[in-house]
C-alpha cells in the first residue's frame, strides 16, 4: 500500500489541454475580477454600519475565504500539471478521459460500476472519478473490455473485469 504524499512531495496532475485552459482562465478570473468584486461587496457591507450583526459583511467575508481557498487550490494544481493527449487511443483501451464499466469478481452479472478515468477537475456528470495514479487506475490504463485485472486494495487483492470502455 502506498502512503499519501507528504506535504513537501509534489504530485503531478494529468489534465487535458481543454481542462488546463479552463482552469487557467478560472484562476485568472478569480485573481482579477473576483477579487475586485468581493472587495467592493465587503466595502459596501462595511458602509452599512455595525459589523457584529451585519449579515452581508459576514457572507462576503465567508465568500472571500472560499474564493481565496480555490485560488490556492488552482495555483497548486497548475504548478505541477502534465497536459496529456486527449486523442482516443483508437484501440478501445482505457486511457485518461475514458469512462470504464467494471464488475468486481464475485458480484452478480448486472452489478456493475462506472468510473471516469482522469482528474476530479475533468469530471463529467455525476460519475465517480478514478485517478490514473490510483492503484486501480494504474492497472486499468491500456487494458480493454473483456480483460480482468488485479490490484492491491486496502482490504487485499481485488480482481475486476472491464465490461466496457467508452471515450
Amino acid at each position: 500500500m502506498t502512503n499519501p504524499p507528504s506535504t513537501n512531495e509534489t504530485v503531478s496532475a494529468s489534465l487535458t489541454q481543454a481542462t488546463y485552459d479552463r482552469l487557467v482562465a478560472e484562476l485568472e478570473d478569480l485573481t482579477t475580477r473576483g477579487r475586485v468584486e468581493i472587495a467592493e461587496q465587503i466595502e459596501a457591507a462595511r458602509a452599512l454600519g455595525d459589523l457584529s450583526e451585519n449579515g452581508d459583511y459576514h457572507a462576503a467575508k465567508d465568500f472571500q475565504g472560499k474564493m481565496e481557498s480555490r485560488i490556492r487550490q488552482l495555483q497548486a494544481l497548475l504548478k505541477n500539471v502534465e497536459v496529456v493527449d486527449e486523442s482516443e487511443p483508437g484501440d478501445g483501451s482505457v486511457a485518461t478521459g475514458s469512462t470504464v464499466t467494471l464488475r468486481y469478481e464475485g458480484d452478480d452479472e448486472d452489478d456493475i460500476q462506472q468510473f471516469f478515468v482522469g482528474s476530479i477537475e475533468e469530471r463529467q456528470g455525476d460519475l465517480p472519478v478514478l485517478s490514473p495514479s490510483a492503484p486501480l487506475g494504474q492497472v486499468l490504463l491500456g487494458r480493454s473490455a473483456g480483460d480482468t485485472v488485479e490490484y492491491k486494495a486496502p482490504g487485499g487483492v481485488l480482481r475486476v473485469e472491464i465490461v466496457a470502455v467508452d471515450h
